[in-house]
């Protein structure tokens, strides 16, 4: 359940980033954009996903709320939220 919540905050998020860059320089930045960000997701949780094996006890028990792959795509959201921000939100051309 918090997993596909997680997908769908990337879904938006690759979303934003294809709107933002399609409106201000065309069809070529904005699907540039979500390249980015699917490149990024996909390394990440790969990253993220071992760390959480490494990190999350073994003996804890798995919830439908906090599995070994939901604490991984947490782990993710940390530095992708900053990513995110610097790179998509925060406005370049002051």
């Amino acid at each position: 359940m918090f997993e596909l919540f997680i997908f769908h905050l990337h879904l938006l998020a690759g979303l934003f980033a294809f709107t933002k860059y399609w409106q201000k320089n065309g069809l070529r930045d904005g699907l540039l954009a979500v390249a980015v960000v699917a490149l990024f997701f996909i390394v990440g949780w790969s990253i993220a996903g071992t760390l959480a094996n490494l990190i999350y006890p073994a003996n804890l028990i798995n919830t439908s709320f906090l599995t070994k792959e939901a604490f991984g795509l947490l782990l993710l959201l940390i530095p992708e939220s900053i990513f995110f921000y610097l790179f998509f939100i925060k406005d370049s051309s002051r």
